[in-house]
């Protein structure tokens, strides 16, 4: 029996803004009399044009990235890839509460990504994926705190108090 979500963020619009913000550049590069030509951008190996793009390649990276979360009978592994090759886990046993709750990322964690809490709460990261403003919460016995979004709240809810029951799981509050 195991649980698993896989989610990203989608951010089209900033492939918006951000072709907004080049047009500019690349219109004075390309178009302005004393601007580059041709043979110019070739003995520079279209370095600036390569410059100019390069934000949407970090955007499309950043929009391609997805957060894996498994959750079964032995504890909770997450991977947040392609930061993150391997599986991290939490076993049960490490686990002092886990329990849905409502936040606000903007105001707790200053907005979406892999994020630590504001107001030098170092001990607690939140993987913050969609707009969606409940997620499971993880407090550790060592005393740091992990927060997951999802998108799949309700099957989520179903699934740990089915493991709570089945396998008498303290941890799920």
């Amino acid at each position: 029996m195991e649980f698993q979500e896989k989610q990203g963020l989608k951010i089209w619009w900033l492939y918006l803004i951000t072709g907004v913000s080049i047009f500019p550049a690349l219109a004075i590069m390309l178009f302005d009399k004393s601007g580059l030509n041709l043979e110019e951008l070739k003995n520079m190996y279209f370095a600036p044009l390569l410059a100019l793009f390069s934000p949407f390649l970090i955007i499309f990276l950043i929009e391609k990235s997805t957060l894996t979360l498994k959750i079964d009978q032995y504890g909770i592994a997450y991977r947040y890839f392609p930061f993150q090759f391997k599986y991290k886990s939490q076993r049960w046993a490490n686990i002092e509460k886990a329990y849905i709750r409502k936040y606000d990322a903007f105001s707790e964690y200053g907005g979406y990504g892999v994020k630590s809490r504001l107001w030098f709460k170092i001990n607690d990261k939140a993987y913050l994926l969609n707009d969606g403003n409940r997620g499971l919460q993880l407090e550790l016995k060592n005393g740091k705190k992990l927060l997951f979004s999802t998108n799949k709240m309700e099957e989520m809810e179903l699934f740990l108090i089915n493991m709570k029951t089945r396998y008498n799981i303290q941890a799920i509050q």
